[in-house]
C-alpha cells in the first residue's frame, strides 16, 4: 500500500475490484489532491488485519479533505446513498471496537464533518438508527462511552439531529435515562454532555418539544447524579444540564418537587417505567421544603470553584424567577451562603450572581423575619467597594440593586443601623456608587440614596451630615454631565422612546432618580423636625446644637441650597422645550417641601419664586400634561406647591392680623378644592372669568369658586411682577366678574377673592378705560358688602389711585384707605428708623412713600382736606405722619391754585383748634403756652380766617344752607376763639388785630333758634359767651359788636351803659334762654349753660347788682327749680342741679326754698348715703351746703335743721386744696365728630375760673 505513504488513500491489492467511479482526486481543479478510494476506505475501516496506525492515517487524510475540500467528498457518496449509508455505518462501527482514544477521536470529528457535508436526513436516522441498535443489543453500556460523546457533538453541530431525536427516538432518549444509572461518572458525565446538548442547542427549542415525561425523568435522575456526583466533569455536566432545565417553567416545579424518597426510589425503577403517574403524585403529597436541590446548591455555593458558586447562583436565581420558591433556600440557609460569598470573592460573574440571587430572595418577607438583612448588610457594602473598582458596571449596579431592595423591603421594626457606624459604611459605599463613571451605575446609587433617607434606617443620633454629602454628591455629580443643546434636545426628542441608552435618556433618568432621593431627603427632614428625638441629636453636646454642621438644621439649609442654586435652573432648563411629567411630579413636590422645612427664609423665598414665574410655570405644565385626567401625580404635585407658594404669599400681607389667618385659610379651602380641576392653558382664563356659573352649593366648590380662584392667583402673581394675563383682559374679566355675581344675588365674593378683585382692578387701572357708572356702583356694592373696609386694603399706590381716581369711591373709602397707607407707612418707618429725632428726619429727603402721596394730591387735590382732617381728628402718630406729608407736599409747591387755598384755610383752622384743646387738656408748661398764644394772636392768617367764620356765622340767619358755613367749622372757630381769649389774659400777651362778632346775633340764635341749631353749636357758643363775660365782655381778642334788641336806643339808660354792649334787655334775654338750655338732657349743653349762667351773674354781680337780683330772683328761676327738682332723683343729684341751686343761693335768689326744695335734697342723701353721689356731685352738694350756711338761709333754720346740715357736710368728707376751682375730673380731649373738646373747660366750676379785670 505504497500509494498511502504518498497520501492517496487506497489499497493496492483490492483497489483495482472496485469501479472507478468510487475513486477520484480530490482537493485542487489541478489534480494534485490526494486519491480516494471509497469501497478502499469501508473495507480498511472494517478489516482486522489492518492496523490502527493505517487507519488512524487514513481518517487524519479523509478529515483533511473534508475540511479542505468542501463538497470533494459529497460528490463521490451521492452517487449512491448505499455507499455513504455503509461508510457512515463502518465509522460508527468504529466507535466501539476501537481502543486507542486518538483514534476514536479522529473517528468522532471525521464522522460529525461527514454528515456536516452530506446533509442528509438519511445520514442522520442511520446515525440515530444505529446508535439505538447498539444500546438496544449491548448489555455493557460503559463501551458507549464514546458513542455518547460523538452523539452529543453531533447533535451541538447538526441542530436538526437534536429535533429528531426529540421527537422520533423516544426510546433512545429512555435509553440515555437509563444510562445515568450506571456507576461510571465517566460515562455519566457523558450522558449528560449529551443532555447537555440536546436542552442547549438552537436556543433550546428542541427541548420544548420533549415528551413531558422524559423531561420529568431526566430532572428527578439529574438530581440523583448530582447528590452523589463526585468528579468535577460529572458535577461541572450536571450543574449545566440544570441550569439549562431551570430555563423551562415545567422543569422547574418538578426539580423542586423531587425529595430525597422519590430520588432514591427511581434508582429502581424499570427503565421503560413511565414516571408521569408516580411524579405527579410525588408532587402532590410531598413539601418544597423537603425538597433537596437547594441544599445541593447550597452545597455548590460551598465549593472552591467560583465558576461553580455562580452557576448554583444563578441556578437559584432562575428556580426563584421561575417558580417564586424561595422559602425552602432561605430555610436551608443557603441566603447565609450567599453573603459569605459576597464577602470573599472577588469574580464579577460570581458577583453579579450572587446579587441577582439575593435580590429575588429579598421578595420573601422570611427572609426579613429570619433577620438575613441584618447579617448581610455588612458583606453588601463590602462586596460594593470591591465591585464599584471593576471595570464591568453590570456588578456595582446590581449591587446597588439590592442594596436597594433591602433598604426598601426592610421591616421598620427591625433596625438595620442601630449605631452610627453602619451607616456610614452604607452611606460611603451609595457615595461611591454616585461618583462612578458609568452614569447608569450613579442613578442606580441615588435610589439606594432615596431608600436610605428613609426615617426607620436613621440610626441614633440620626448621621445628618452624611445624607447632606450625599445629597452634595448627587447634586455635584449631575452638574459635572454634559448639558445638550436645546437644537440637540429638540432633535433627540423624538429618539428618546427608541433609545433609552442615549446619552440623554441616561442623564434624564438620572435627574429623575436624583429628584427622587432629594425629595425622600426631605421628607427625612421634615418628619426629623416633628420628632424631638430625631430634630436633636441626644450625644451631640448642648453648646455645639446651634451650629453644628452635623444637623437638621444644617441638612435643611443644604437642601435649601441646592434646590435653589441647582435643581430649579436645571430642571426648568431640562423641560423647556420638553417638559417630562415625572421629573416636574417630584420637582413641585421638592418645592413644597422648603416652605414646611425652612419657614423663617420662606417668605424670601416665596417672592423669589413668584416673581421668577413660578405661578405661570406650574400653571402651564398643568394645562399641558394634566387635561382630560392625565398625569393625576403631576396635577397633586402642582397644586400642592400652588398652595403652599400662596399661603405664604398671603400669609406676609399682614401676618400678625386676626383677618389675615382667616383669609389664608379661605385661600386654602379655594386652592384645595377647585386648583386640581384647573387643568386648562391660560389663554382659556378669561372665557373661565366671563362664565355665568349657576348656583353651587358649596362655598369652596363649583365654577364660582374657580372663578374665585383664578382671581386669587392672577393677583399673587400679579403682586410680585408676573402678568399672567394682559392688564386690559384682566381689568374686563374682574368688572364682568363682579358685574356676574351682583346680578346672580348669591352670597358676597369672598373676602380674600374681593381683596384680589380690588387689588387687580387698580394694578391694571392704567391701560384699561374708566369705569361707567353701573361698574362703579357693582363694585361699590362688593366693597360695603364687607363692613371692615381694612380688611381689604392692599399697600399698593395703585389702590390710592383707583381709589381717588372715582369721586364716587372716594368719597366713601378715599380717608380710610389714605388712613391705612399712613399707618402702614408709619410703621415701616419705625421699624426701619427707630427712635430718630425730628431734626435728623429733617434733613433727610422724603422716603418714596411720602412723594407717591404728593403725587396723588397734585392729581388730586382734595385729597391734602382729608389729610388736614386727620390732623385734626386722628390721634397723635397718625396726624404727625399726615402733618409731614403736607408739609412735602406744600414745599414742593410754587405755585397754588386759589381753589386748593380756599379749602385748605378752614381746615387748617379746625387742626389748630384741635391743637390748642390738646395742649390745654394735657397742661403745656407756662412758657410754651404763652409763646404758643403769642404766634397765634400775630398770626395775620389765622386772624382773618377766624374772621371769615365769625362774620359768615353772625350773618348765618340770612344766608342759604349751602352757603353757611359747616357746623363742625363753626364749633372749632367759637372754642378756638374762647381759648385764645382766656389765655391772653392770662399771659397779657399782644393782639395785633382783633375779630368782630355779633353779640346780639349770638343771643338771638340761643334764644329764638335753638331749636334749629346743632346741640354742639349751642355748646361753643355758650363757652365763647362764658369767656367773653369772664372778661367783663372786653377782651382785645374779639370786639363785639351789638344791636338794639339788646341795649335798646340811645342814649343808653344807666343800666344798659354799665351792662354795655350786653344790656339789661341781653341780660335778660340771656338768662331766659340759659334757664331754657338747663332744661335739656345733653350733658355738654346743660354743663356749659349753667357755667355761662354763672359767668353771667358774675359779670352782672360786677356790672349792676339790680339787674343781678333781678335776673337771680325773676319767677322763670322758681319754675326751673320746681321742674328739675321734679325730674327724678338722677336729675335731682345731678352736678348741673347741685350748682344751679348753690349759684342762685349766692346772688340771693328767692328762688329757693328751705322746704320743700333743699330739704329733699337732705333727706335723699341721708336715706341713700354717700354712695350715691359721684365724686362730682358731692363735691357740689358740699358748695351748696355751705353757701346755705352762709346765705339769707342760715337765719331762717332752727338748731336741728342746723345740726342736720353740719352733719351732712361732715358725711361727705373733708374738701381738699385741690377741689377748690373744680371737682377731680380727668381734663383729656373728647372727640364729638370733628371737633375736639378738653373736659376741663366743662366741669361744673364755683364761679369764673378767672376774675375779672
Amino acid at each position: 500500500m505504497s500509494e498511502m505513504t504518498r497520501g492517496d488513500i487506497v489499497l493496492d491489492k483490492i483497489h483495482f475490484r472496485h469501479d472507478p467511479k468510487w475513486s477520484g482526486r480530490l482537493g485542487p481543479a489541478d489534480g494534485s489532491g490526494p486519491l480516494l478510494c471509497v469501497p478502499c476506505v469501508i473495507e480498511m475501516i472494517d478489516s482486522e488485519d489492518i492496523a490502527s496506525v493505517r487507519k488512524s492515517f487514513a481518517l487524519s487524510s479523509i478529515g483533511g479533505v473534508l475540511r479542505g475540500s468542501p463538497g470533494a467528498l459529497r460528490g463521490l457518496l451521492r452517487q449512491d446513498d448505499r455507499a455513504s449509508l455503509r461508510f457512515i455505518g463502518s465509522l460508527l462501527g468504529m466507535l466501539h471496537t476501537v481502543e486507542d482514544q486518538a483514534t476514536l477521536e479522529k473517528v468522532d470529528q471525521v464522522l460529525v464533518q461527514l454528515l456536516l457535508e452530506l446533509q442528509c436526513e438519511l445520514s442522520y436516522r442511520c446515525v440515530l438508527d444505529g446508535i439505538h441498535e447498539q444500546l438496544s443489543v449491548q448489555i455493557r453500556v460503559k463501551g458507549f462511552l464514546p458513542t455518547f460523546n460523538f452523539l452529543g457533538n453531533l447533535v451541538e453541530a447538526v441542530p436538526n439531529v437534536a429535533h429528531s431525536l426529540v421527537t422520533k427516538y423516544v426510546p433512545l432518549l429512555e435509553r440515555l435515562c437509563s444510562a445515568l444509572f450506571h456507576p461510571d461518572e465517566t460515562l455519566k458525565a457523558s450522558v449528560l454532555y449529551v443532555w447537555l446538548k440536546l436542552f442547549g442547542t438552537a436556543g433550546g427549542s428542541a427541548a420544548q418539544s420533549l415528551p413531558t415525561a422524559i423531561r420529568d425523568r431526566v430532572c428527578v435522575l439529574l438530581l440523583q447524579t448530582l447528590a452523589n456526583a463526585s468528579s468535577p466533569e460529572l458535577i461541572k455536566n450536571c450543574v449545566g444540564l440544570l441550569w439549562l432545565l431551570l430555563q423551562l417553567k415545567g422543569a422547574v416545579s418538578v426539580l423542586m418537587s423531587s425529595n430525597t424518597d422519590q430520588i432514591m426510589c427511581h434508582e429502581n425503577q424499570n427503565i421503560h417505567t413511565d414516571n408521569s403517574q408516580i411524579l405527579s403524585q410525588d408532587q402532590e403529597q410531598q413539601s418544597p421544603d423537603q425538597c433537596p436541590l437547594p441544599l445541593m446548591l447550597k452545597k455548590l455555593l460551598m465549593s472552591g470553584d467560583e465558576t461553580l458558586q455562580a452557576t448554583s447562583a444563578r441556578c437559584i436565581a432562575s428556580i426563584l424567577v421561575q417558580s417564586q420558591c424561595s422559602a425552602p433556600f432561605i430555610k436551608a440557609d443557603v441566603t447565609e451562603f450567599l453573603f459569605d460569598r459576597l464577602a470573599s470573592c472577588q469574580s464579577e460573574m460570581l458577583l453579579w450572581s450572587v446579587y441577582s440571587c439575593l435580590i429575588l430572595l429579598t421578595g420573601d418577607p422570611l427572609f426579613f423575619s429570619q433577620c438575613h438583612s441584618v447579617y448581610g448588610i455588612d458583606s453588601i457594602v463590602r462586596s460594593l467597594k470591591e465591585a464599584l473598582q471593576l471595570t464591568n458596571s453590570e456588578v456595582p449596579k446590581q449591587g446597588l440593586l439590592l442594596l436597594t431592595e433591602i433598604l426598601e423591603r426592610q421591616p421598620p421594626s427591625e433596625r438595620l443601623f442601630p449605631s452610627g457606624s453602619g451607616f456610614e459604611a452604607v452611606s460611603e459605599a451609595v457615595l461611591g456608587g454616585v461618583s462612578y463613571s458609568c452614569l447608569l451605575v450613579a442613578t442606580q446609587a441615588a435610589n439606594a440614596a432615596s431608600a436610605l433617607f428613609r426615617r426607620n434606617h436613621q440610626s441614633r443620633p440620626v448621621q445628618y451630615r452624611k445624607i447632606e454629602g450625599l445629597i452634595e454628591a448627587i447634586t455635584t455629580r449631575f452638574l459635572e454631565l454634559p448639558r445638550p443643546s436645546h437644537a440637540h434636545r429638540r432633535s433627540s426628542r423624538s429618539l428618546k422612546k427608541s433609545d433609552p441608552n442615549s446619552p440623554a435618556s441616561r442623564s434624564e433618568g438620572f435627574l429623575l432618580q436624583s429628584l427622587v432621593c432629594f425629595q425622600a431627603a426631605c421628607r427625612l427632614a421634615e418628619e426629623c423636625s416633628s420628632e424631638p428625638g430625631l430634630k436633636e441629636n441626644t450625644f451631640t453636646a448642648p453648646s455645639k446644637h446651634r451650629n453644628a454642621e452635623d444637623s437638621l438644621e444644617s441638612l435643611c439649609e443644604c437642601l435649601l441650597h441646592c434646590c435653589d442654586s441647582v435643581w430649579i435652573p436645571i430642571v426648568i432648563t431640562m423641560c423647556e422645550h420638553a417638559p417630562n411629567a415625572h421629573i416636574l411630579q417630584y420637582f413641585y413636590s421638592i418645592l413644597s417641601f422648603q416652605f414646611t422645612l425652612l419657614p423663617s427664609l420662606m417668605p424670601v423665598f416665596a417672592k423669589k419664586l413668584a416673581s421668577s414665574g413660578f405661578y405661570r410655570l406650574p400653571l402651564e405644565h398643568k394645562g399641558l400634561l394634566c387635561a382630560g385626567n392625565r398625569h393625576p401625580y403631576l396635577n397633586t404635585s402642582c397644586c400642592g406647591f400652588l398652595q403652599k407658594l400662596s399661603t405664604c404669599l398671603l400669609h406676609q400681607s399682614d401676618p400678625d392680623s386676626v383677618s389675615c389667618l382667616h383669609d389664608v385659610e379661605e385661600v386654602e379651602n379655594l386652592l384645595q378644592y377647585n386648583l386640581p380641576s384647573l387643568c386648562c392653558h391660560l389663554s382659556n382664563w378669561p372665557s373661565l372669568l366671563c362664565e355665568s356659573p349657576g348656583l353651587q352649593l358649596c362655598e369652596y366648590k363649583g365654577p364660582r369658586a374657580t372663578q374665585y380662584c383664578l382671581v386669587i392667583i392672577l393677583h399673587l402673581a400679579l403682586q410680585q411682577g408676573d402678568r399672567l394675563l394682559p392688564d386690559q383682559t384682566v381689568f374686563s374679566s374682574v368688572t364682568w366678574l363682579l358685574h356676574s355675581v351682583e346680578a346672580q344675588g348669591s352670597c358676597a365674593l369672598p373676602r380674600a377673592a374681593l381683596r384680589s378683585a380690588l387689588y387687580l382692578l387698580a394694578r391694571t387701572q392704567d391701560k384699561s378705560p374708566d369705569l361707567d357708572g353701573a361698574s362703579l356702583n357693582c363694585i361699590s356694592k362688593a366693597l360695603s358688602s364687607r363692613q371692615n373696609f381694612p380688611s381689604l386694603y392692599i399697600h399698593h399706590p395703585a389702590l390710592l389711585h383707583f381709589i381717588w381716581r372715582y369721586p364716587d369711591l372716594a368719597d366713601k373709602y378715599g380717608p380710610v384707605v389714605l388712613e391705612l397707607w399712613l399707618t402702614k407707612q408709619t410703621v415701616k418707618a419705625m421699624q426701619q428708623k427707630g427712635e430718630s429725632h425730628a431734626d435728623e428726619r429733617q434733613d433727610q429727603e422724603p422716603d418714596t412713600e411720602t412723594m407717591e402721596l404728593r403725587t396723588l394730591i397734585e392729581k388730586y387735590p382734595a385729597v391734602i382736606l382729608t389729610l388736614l382732617d386727620m390732623v385734626c381728628t386722628r390721634e397723635a402718630t397718625l396726624a404727625a405722619r399726615a402733618q409731614e406729608v403736607m408739609e412735602v407736599f406744600i414745599r414742593g409747591q410754587r405755585d397754588f391754585e386759589a381753589d386748593l387755598c380756599a379749602n385748605l384755610r378752614p381746615a387748617l383752622l379746625q387742626a389748630l383748634q384741635r391743637l390748642s384743646v390738646e395742649n390745654m387738656g394735657h397742661g403745656l408748661g407756662q412758657g410754651p403756652t404763652e409763646q404758643a398764644v403769642s404766634v397765634l394772636l400775630s398770626n395775620s392768617g389765622l386772624m382773618d380766617q377766624l374772621q371769615t367764620v365769625a362774620s359768615s356765622s353772625s350773618s348765618a340767619p340770612s344766608l342759604t344752607p349751602s352757603a353757611c358755613p359747616p357746623s363742625a367749622l363753626l364749633c372749632c372757630s367759637h372754642l378756638l376763639l374762647s381759648s385764645l381769649i382766656t389765655l391772653q389774659r392770662v399771659h397779657s400777651a399782644q393782639v395785633p388785630k382783633s375779630i368782630s362778632w355779633s353779640l346780639d346775633t349770638a343771643v338771638q340764635r340761643l334764644l329764638v333758634q335753638k331749636r334749629n341749631t346743632d346741640n354742639l353749636l349751642l355748646v361753643s357758643y355758650l363757652r365763647l359767651l362764658q369767656a367773653l363775660l369772664d372778661a367783663d365782655l372786653s377782651s382785645l381778642v374779639v370786639r363785639l359788636s351789638t344791636g338794639t334788641g339788646l341795649v335798646g336806643s340811645r342814649p343808653l339808660g344807666v343800666e344798659d351803659g354799665a351792662l354795655y354792649p350786653l344790656g339789661s334787655r341781653g341780660a335778660q334775654c340771656l338768662s331766659t334762654a340759659l334757664s331754657g338750655l338747663l332744661l335739656q338732657k345733653h350733658e355738654l349743653l346743660l354743663r356749659a349753660s349753667v357755667n355761662c349762667l354763672s359767668s353771667l351773674l358774675g359779670f352782672l354781680h360786677r356790672k349792676s347788682p339790680t339787674t343781678e337780683t333781678y335776673v337771680a330772683c325773676k319767677p322763670w328761676s322758681r319754675f326751673l327749680i320746681y321742674c328739675l327738682l321734679s325730674s327724678g332723683e338722677s336729675t335731682r343729684l345731678h352736678p348741673v342741679t347741685l350748682r344751679l341751686i348753690t349759684i342762685l343761693l349766692k346772688h340771693g335768689s328767692t328762688s329757693v326754698l328751705w322746704e320743700p326744695d333743699l330739704l329733699q335734697l337732705m333727706e335723699v342723701v341721708e336715706r341713700r348715703g354717700r354712695e350715691v353721689l359721684s365724686e362730682e356731685a358731692a363735691l357740689a352738694l358740699r358748695l351748696l351746703l355751705s353757701q346755705i350756711q352762709s346765705s339769707a338761709l342760715q337765719s331762717q333754720l332752727t338748731g336741728d335743721q342746723e345740726r342736720r346740715v353740719r352733719s351732712l357736710i361732715e358725711s361727705l368728707g373733708p374738701q381738699t386744696a385741690s377741689e377748690g376751682c373744680s371737682p377731680n375730673l380727668p381734663s383729656n380731649v373728647l372727640r364729638v365728630g370733628d371737633v375736639s373738646i378738653c373736659l376741663s373747660d366743662f366741669t361744673v366750676e364755683e364761679g369764673g375760673c378767672f376774675p375779672a379785670n
